[in-house]
């Protein structure tokens, strides 16, 4: 069993984390029929482990050096490289508004990234006053740590900087999604 079996394996069997991680942090392990018929450029298949509000899905890719990393396909066409392996990955989804920072981040630029991070963190704050102990609760049930927006913001530049060529996603007719940096 690989440590993203057993997290996922914890997620189900805990459904107050199953919940949080659901409703505040938009990773919904029920959610496995998005994104059917993606697979990786160079054909490797990727395996739908969650679903968010939007359509999106999150992917296990094959397992390298002991780790499963994790790709993000929206449903706008855009996908890439989230983390080197689950645990890293909802370290960033609980963390940070991960999507909205590579969104905003001009093509990949890690300053304007971390700028952008922490006006959406305040914003997330105040839509949310109780998100900070939701995290930590999924941190303490998930042995997760709960790091500086800063530190995951370098982590998830350098997961979205390997997107390519490795982890660029295609659909069941051979196109390529949009690289994840908007």
């Amino acid at each position: 069993m690989t440590s993203s079996d057993h997290l996922l394996d914890l997620i189900q069997t805990t459904p107050e984390i199953e919940l949080l991680l659901r409703s505040s942090f938009g990773f919904d392990i029920h959610r496995k029929y998005c994104g059917e018929g993606l697979r990786l450029a160079s054909g490797a298949p990727l395996e739908v482990i969650a679903g968010e509000f939007s359509g999106g899905a999150y992917f296990l890719g094959a397992e390298q050096d002991g780790r499963r990393p994790v790709v993000f396909a929206s449903s706008d066409g855009e996908a890439g490289l989230i983390a080197d392996d689950l645990t890293e990955a909802l370290e960033i989804i609980i963390g940070l508004e991960w999507r909205d920072c590579l969104s905003f981040s001009r093509g990949g630029d890690v300053e304007v990234m971390q700028n952008a991070a922490q006006h959406l963190k305040r914003d997330r704050e105040r839509h949310n006053p109780d998100i900070g102990n939701e995290a930590a609760q999924v941190a303490a049930a998930l042995s997760l740590r709960i790091m500086p927006v800063t530190d995951l913001i370098i982590r998830l530049h350098a997961a979205a900087s390997k997107t390519e060529p490795d982890y660029v996603v295609t659909d069941d007719e051979g196109q390529a999604f949009n690289p994840p940096f908007g």
